[in-house]
């Protein structure tokens, strides 16, 4: 074993060597260096002896090793017997996992098939939820649309509400006003009666006939000025009913009339495609046909194309319609509809998008255009800062509010009103509402004024009427007094006319017999008797 060779040869060597050294250090040094390897002699014994137990410690761990190292063999064999079995299994294992491959790669084909269909379905899905999304916003739009139409409608119908009972209110005033009028008038053709009566009785026939030619010529204009009173006030009753049954049959008609209009406009849509100048020019038509369905006269309600000029050049609303108050409307009607009728006609949805978007845009861009025209600062009109933009079609409009729903709001901001045939025609009817309201206010003013001026000379003619019964009374008494001093007393004229004839004056003519007759009569009263 090479360990049990090792520490003989390592003693034989370590004496060999001393041996060497000491024949070496021969001569002069030989005892010196004797003396030192003899010390290095028991070092190395010294040495020998520790390598001696190093080498029994090195057996024993030597034996312990080779009975380790044959347990080791044994295990080693039935780890041998265990690792060809494990062999065996490996190979079945191998055999299945080949199968499994194969099998797997088969699933791995499937799953990419899988996969890619997988990938096609949820971008499909992703497509379908988008176009879903998009028609749930349009449909919101949409809803929150109709929910302003409503809101406006309830308005319309609230302040058409309002109207009506206004205008009930003021019916019933007038009414209340022509009874009273009527009963004033009994009240005073009474009072003449029992005035003009007392008058007759108080101051005898001889004035009759003077009183009934006074009295008529004062109460003839009287009786003419209530005469056309009354008459004023029974036709404007007639008119104020006439205007009730009229404004009726227009609020019926007027859901008709809208259904037409849009009708219209859907019919004509198609056959204006990409003919600016057509669209124009039966945007135009569509205003004229809403405004003469209105009941606004032209010429007189509104004007068409008015030309105004301007420093900036010469600008032309296609119509101006006249307010109460000596206030104008602007209204305009050029708004494009090419993108609309593309976005109506085509059959793809891309297409259709694209054109609703440009419709959309362009509807804002003329927003923008009326609104930086400024039409309220033109000379010679009184214009509110708002403008009226008329879209001939209903559903272009309310498309493009689906499109953008800040679109009404952007327009409001701008100062611009943008109007379909149906919210024109009924803002056209409340303006028509209105001149019958400021024609009302203007007849009931004058009403009012013919009533004051019917007082005023009333109230004259009954202070002259007083005047009258006054000056009667003085004319009375002057009578009474001046025929008295005809014929009253001892010292009358008539006695003493009387006298001179009986003293011989020739008269021409003899005095009245009646008056005579009371001088006589007078005279022969007994003095007791009260004159």
């Amino acid at each position: 074993m090479p360990n049990e060779f090792l520490l003989p040869s390592a003693v034989a060597a370590s004496f060999l060597i001393a041996f060497v050294i000491a024949w070496l250090v021969a001569g002069s040094r030989a005892q010196k260096r004797l003396q030192e390897e003899l010390l290095r002699a028991d070092r190395a014994e010294s040495e020998q002896e520790r390598l001696q137990d190093l080498l029994d410690m090195q057996r024993d761990e030597y034996e312990g090793a080779r009975a380790r190292l044959a347990q080791i063999d044994v295990e080693k064999g039935r780890l041998e017997t265990r690792l060809d079995h494990y062999a065996e299994q490996l190979d079945a294992a191998e055999s299945q996992r080949d199968l499994a491959h194969r099998q797997l790669e088969n699933r791995g084909v499937e799953l990419h098939q899988a996969q890619t269909e997988l990938a096609t379905a949820v971008e499909r899905r992703d497509q379908l939820v988008e176009r879903l999304h998009e028609r749930q916003q349009r449909l919101l739009r949409a809803e929150e649309q109709v929910e302003r139409l409503r809101e406006t409608h309830s308005a319309l119908e609230s302040e058409h509400t309002e109207l009506r009972t206004t205008l009930a209110q003021k019916q019933e005033h007038f009414e209340e006003q022509l009874k009273q009028l009527e009963r004033s008038r009994e009240m005073l053709k009474k009072e003449f009666e029992v005035l003009a009566s007392e008058i007759f009785e108080r101051k005898g026939k001889a004035f009759t006939e003077l009183n009934q030619t006074s009295l008529s010529a004062l109460l003839n204009p009287i009786h003419s000025e209530m005469k056309g009173f009354k008459e004023k006030v029974e036709r404007i009753h007639e008119q104020e009913t006439a205007q009730r049954i009229q404004l009726k049959t227009e609020l019926e008609h007027l859901q008709k009339l809208n259904r037409d209009i849009t009708d219209q406009a859907h019919k004509l849509t198609t056959a204006l495609q990409g003919q600016k100048k057509m669209q124009g020019n039966w945007g135009e038509l569509m205003l004229e046909n809403v405004l003469e369905k209105s009941g606004l006269r032209l010429g007189e309600d509104y004007q068409r194309e008015v030309s105004i000029n301007t420093e900036d050049g010469r600008l032309r609303p296609d119509a101006v319609v006249y307010l109460p108050q000596h206030k104008h409307l602007i209204i305009d009607a050029k708004t494009s509809l090419m993108a609309y009728t593309r976005y109506v006609n085509s059959e793809d949805e891309t297409e259709r998008l694209t054109a609703l978007a440009e419709h959309t845009q362009a509807v804002r861009d003329r927003i923008n255009e009326l609104a930086d025209k400024d039409y309220y600062r033109l000379p010679g009109l009184n214009s509110p800062e708002i403008v009226v933009m008329f879209i001939p079609i209903e559903s272009a409009y309310v498309e493009a509010l689906k499109y953008d729903d800040t679109l009404y709001q952007r327009a409001i901001e701008r100062n611009v009103l943008v109007a379909t045939p149906t919210t024109l025609l009924t803002s056209l009817n409340i303006v028509r509402q209105l001149w019958r309201f400021e024609d009302q206010s203007k007849h009931t003013a004058e009403l009012a004024d013919r009533a004051d001026k019917f007082y005023r000379k009333l109230n004259a003619f009954l202070n002259s009427m007083l005047d009258v019964g006054k000056k009667l009374d003085q004319a009375k008494g002057s009578y009474d007094r001046a025929l008295g001093q005809l014929t009253d007393g001892r010292g009358n004229l008539i006695k003493q006319a009387s006298e001179f004839k009986d003293l011989g004056v020739a008269v021409q003519k003899e005095l009245p017999p009646e008056l005579v007759e009371r001088a006589h009569l007078e005279l022969e009263r007994p003095p007791s008797e009260p004159e």
